[in-house]
């Protein structure tokens, strides 16, 4: 082949219109193909991986599973987003491609030329969702394969719709124009002359796609005078608008109506939907402003920033049961001296015997069985989303089944952080369940299975549709209204995981506390308005929100923890949803929202975490506090510390091999760290604990190992069957197991 016939085969190639496409793209709109790339980012971890966000991508889920429907959503949404990108940036590059309004089926040829981009993606999604599934899900090839066919089925039938509603009225140029042509008026009345005859930045294109998949030269369109092929895009510009308020009204309708199981479509769909509402609203901003663009994104967040700062919305959530409708005077007063008046050395002394009565009650349970000095256990329970709850409930539905059931009728507390607590809260309801007789078996696997069940497809849905629309969607519980939003959407899935036996509030446990047939649970919160903990019970704990030094040196305490109970005793507390105290406990950033609670100011609350991800600094107060009649009544204590991660673990040492590194690594060590910090801060409190109880307590550690080296559980609210596997089968990790020896030894 000679220099010059290469040169036009490039020359060729260069002025495709596809191709010319791209080059616009990169060229003109990089905006707008942020949205793909975030999408390939998810896709392959970059992007909101702690999150799980690829998860909802590659293993949506309609009705709880994995299934051919879920994929038909997914794809019928991917549908929705394309056909947007198409739509979009139809609307903006048609002043670029005039002569494309010749062309019979207008907007189907812009779609075939501009699909280059499309399907590459739908080609990488389809690769990295047959890999997932096959290697994750443990999928058969038929399932994979009808999965697939779903997805490109719900694809095919949205374009078709598209196609066939929002632009039947293009068939043909004549048929568009001539209404329009026949009376000049309307089109100056619309677009001034001069916006008609704006032939700027032409592209140069010599070949397209045609309607029949046909490779065409340009020079075959007929010519018509450049108002007539305007007029005739104008036309698929109104029909565009339509098919996105469409979206906006569709994504609105879903939200509002999200309670209905049929009608929550999986949280992926959701967001692509929403991925082309947003595209939609850049294409117009574009469109009309033009030259202004940067002004007008200006101006937009500056009106945002003020309905926002004037409470037209609020993006914090709310504690379900609790009462925010009491009258001003009635809200507590967040502050030092309100604390310190609330929390004084009075109330410290009478809340420490009523729980050491708690523990006498306990103990006479013990004699009746035979044990003078019982073992007691305080167990503390890591955070970390569905897989520490999933561990969680794994590890003490298999101790307690080894011990004879002595771990749940040993133990006095429970505490710690995120999703362990929903595991462990949910193991609480399982046994006083079985105690009850509404049960006959704590052990079966059915109850392990619920607890792994999916939460992040209803939160992430919620976040794509429901926040939309708050706060007009309303829900009445126990007499009070409330507004939905994705920590009511978390909570109403915990129920529908769980059933009834989670779905409880904290007072329907108080008795049982109180009489000691269950164990205490407290769960926790951090105040981000000053770092202090919240710490939510059925039983009067302020003694545990003070150091025991304060009592005697100091008549200024530094209190570092809030009774939720006694200090929002006109909110009704005891009404608190267990589910929302799990979700304060759990509030992980930008997942779920603050929570926001009826004091003066008003106190957000965030996850546990931020303050002791492990429960250590609750246990080992109250293990301080208690010594005495510890010392007296008790025989081995037993520090029993459920985590989803290695204590002690070793982290490969970060280079800085970038200049973003350099820049990033110190600003966000302390984040990217923040377990580990805690982890071995407690050490500390470890060393000293024993001193206190004379010797009697022991530390048993369980740990999450995963089987392969650096592939451990992703840290979020969904968990993957290959997941729940790794989880399950740490139980026999040669340290679990000893670990287990030692915990069977000092119950006997």
């Amino acid at each position: 082949m000679t220099k010059g016939a290469l040169r036009n085969k490039v020359r060729h190639v260069y002025y495709f219109l596809p191709v010319q496409l791209v080059i616009l793209h990169f060229r003109k709109y990089q905006l707008l193909l942020l949205f793909w790339l975030m999408l390939v980012a998810t896709l392959t971890g970059h992007f909101a991986a702690h999150f799980g966000a690829a998860t909802l991508f590659l293993a949506p889920e309609y009705f709880g599973n994995v299934s051919f429907y879920s994929m038909l959503l997914l794809g019928g949404a991917m549908g929705v987003f394309i056909m947007s990108w198409h739509i979009t940036t139809f609307i903006i590059n048609a002043h670029r491609i005039p002569y494309m309004g010749a062309a019979r089926q207008t907007f189907l040829v812009y779609v075939i030329n501009n699909s280059i981009i499309p399907l590459a993606f739908l080609i990488f999604y389809s690769v990295v969702s047959i890999h997932f599934q096959w290697y994750y899900e443990h999928a058969d090839v038929k399932f994979i394969l009808v999965t697939q066919a779903g997805f490109y089925l719900g694809l095919l039938l949205v374009v078709l719709l598209s196609f066939a509603y929002f632009f039947r009225v293009g068939r043909d140029l004549l048929k568009t124009v001539l209404t329009t042509i026949t009376n000049p008026a309307r089109i100056r009345d619309i677009i001034p002359y001069d916006a008609l005859d704006y032939e700027v930045d032409i592209i140069r294109v010599d070949n397209y796609i045609t309607e029949t998949f046909r490779v065409a030269h340009c020079d075959e369109l007929e010519r018509y005078h450049p108002r007539m092929l305007n007029a005739v895009l104008r036309r698929h510009h109104r029909n565009a608008i339509a098919a996105t308020v469409f979206a906006v009204v569709l994504l609105f309708l879903l939200g509002i109506f999200m309670d209905q199981p049929l009608l929550r479509i999986p949280a992926a769909a959701g967001f692509l939907i929403l991925f082309a509402i947003m595209m939609g609203v850049v294409g117009a901003v574009k469109y009309f402003l033009r030259s202004w663009e940067v002004l007008g994104w200006v101006v937009i967040g500056l009106v945002l920033s003020a309905l926002v700062s004037r409470h037209v919305f609020d993006l914090r959530s709310i504690a379900y049961g609790l009462n925010y409708h009491t009258s001003a005077a009635g809200e507590p007063v967040y502050d030092y001296e309100h604390l310190k008046d609330l929390f004084n050395t009075q109330r410290y002394e009478r809340d420490k015997k009523t729980e050491e009565a708690r523990l006498d009650k306990w103990k006479t349970k013990r004699d009746l069985a035979g044990v003078s000095k019982p073992p007691l256990v305080v167990i503390t329970i890591s955070g970390g989303g569905s897989r520490a709850a999933y561990w969680a409930f794994r590890s003490m539905q298999y101790a307690d089944s080894i011990t004879g059931q002595k771990l749940f009728s040993n133990t006095v507390l429970i505490s710690g952080a995120s999703g362990g607590m929903m595991g462990a809260a949910y193991w609480r309801s399982v046994h006083s369940a079985y105690n009850d007789g509404i049960i006959k078996d704590p052990y079966d696997e059915q109850y392990l299975a619920n607890i792994g069940k999916d939460l992040l497809n209803a939160i992430i849905f919620s976040f794509a549709s429901v926040d939309l629309i708050n706060p007009f969607n309303k829900i009445s519980i126990e007499g009070h209204s409330y507004t939905k939003d994705r920590g009511y959407a978390m909570e109403h899935e915990m129920v529908n995981n769980m059933g009834p036996m989670i779905d409880k509030t904290i007072g329907d446990f108080k008795q049982k506390e109180a009489d000691a047939d269950i164990p205490q649970m407290i769960f926790n919160g951090t105040i981000i308005n000053d770092g202090r903990k919240l710490m939510m019970a059925a039983q009067p704990i302020s003694y545990l929100g003070r150091p025991g030094y304060s009592l005697r040196d100091t008549v200024d305490p530094p209190i570092d923890a809030i009774d939720f109970a006694a200090f929002f005793e006109r909110q009704n507390p005891y009404n608190l949803r267990i589910t929302s105290a799990i979700r304060m406990n759990a509030t992980f950033p930008f997942v779920l929202p603050v929570v926001k609670l009826p004091s003066k100011p008003v106190m957000n609350i965030m996850d546990a975490g931020m303050r002791d991800n492990f429960g250590t600094e609750i246990a080992s107060r109250y293990l301080f506090v208690m010594r005495r009649w510890i010392e007296e009544n008790a025989g081995n204590v037993i520090f029993l510390e459920i985590r989803d991660t290695r204590e002690g673990e070793m982290f490969p040492p970060a280079e800085q091999h970038s200049l973003s590194s350099m820049i990033s690594d110190p600003l966000f060590v302390i984040q990217n760290k923040w377990e580990v910090f805690q982890s071995y801060y407690h050490g500390y409190l470890k060393d000293f604990a024993p001193y206190f109880l004379n010797g009697k307590l022991r530390f048993v550690t369980l740990e999450y190992v995963p089987e392969e080296k650096d592939r451990s559980a992703a840290l979020n609210f969904h968990l993957t069957q290959k997941e729940k596997m790794d989880i399950y089968r740490s139980i026999y990790y040669p340290r679990n197991q000893a670990a287990f020896d030692t915990l069977q030894s000092l119950l006997k």
